[in-house]
């Protein structure tokens, strides 16, 4: 992981109020909140807890996601945006923030139920706790709805960072820590508006959904985690 991508997780982290990894360093720590830091091709950086064991988890209790976007984001378009008819306002910015949540809440509720998880909301024995959140929201062409508004093309329609978060439901007890950082539809160039955009991001988080699930079988099929633990790959 280099230095940028750890910044961009710290980012991560804050915004699910856990506590940083205690250093600032090129490579990620060792341990985290008690947690061992394993090696991933799945996540940009990956943590889980020696003795786990998920195999008896058959339900998740998912917490509702937090969004927040990249800091500095909606003044910085503002200020270079000539048109004073496409800046975000406020109310603009509240919204997309409202899109990305609901989008990405239901793209997981709907893998996980597929993949035969039970979704729920009260803890229980065989129940996992599931925390979610989208920092760092960078999106290359909001497209406020305006006449006569000018076309976007870029190369991507924007980038944001998982943080993924396994607990036990009934003890709180941190199982696990992931997180990612992607660019979303970046196959361009292409014309960006505010429904490619929302394909784009949508294909992003069934992507981080897929990777979480397939993570997740394979946490199974080692538990209980042993002392030096390998990521799923």
């Amino acid at each position: 992981m280099t230095r940028r991508a750890v910044v961009t997780a710290l980012a991560a982290i804050c915004l699910l109020g856990s506590a940083a990894p205690p250093a600032l360093a090129a490579s990620p720590p060792a341990t985290w909140d008690g947690l061992t830091n394993v090696k991933s091709k799945r996540f940009d950086a990956a943590y889980v807890l020696p003795g786990a064991d998920f195999r008896g988890y058959t339900k998740v209790m998912m917490d509702p996601t937090e969004v927040a976007f990249r800091k500095n984001w909606v003044r910085d378009y503002n200020n270079e945006t000539m048109d004073l008819s496409q800046r975000i306002s406020k109310e603009d910015a509240q919204k997309m923030l409202d899109a990305a949540r609901t989008g990405f809440e239901e793209v997981f509720q709907k893998a996980y139920t597929k993949a035969g998880y039970q979704v729920v909301t009260a803890p229980g024995p065989d129940v996992l706790r599931v925390r979610t959140g989208v920092a760092n929201l960078y999106v290359t062409a909001p497209d406020r709805p305006t006449a006569g508004r000018s076309r976007t093309f870029s190369q991507e329609a924007g980038s944001a960072t998982v943080v993924i978060e396994l607990r036990d439901s009934e003890t709180g007890a941190l199982l696990g820590r992931a997180v990612d950082s992607r660019l979303a539809g970046d196959t361009g160039p292409y014309m960006r508006n505010s429904v490619t955009n929302r394909s784009d991001f949508t294909m992003l988080f069934e992507r981080w959904a897929k990777i979480s699930l397939d993570a997740m079988a394979e946490l199974k099929a080692m538990s209980p985690i042993p002392d030096n633990p390998v990521a799923p790959r």
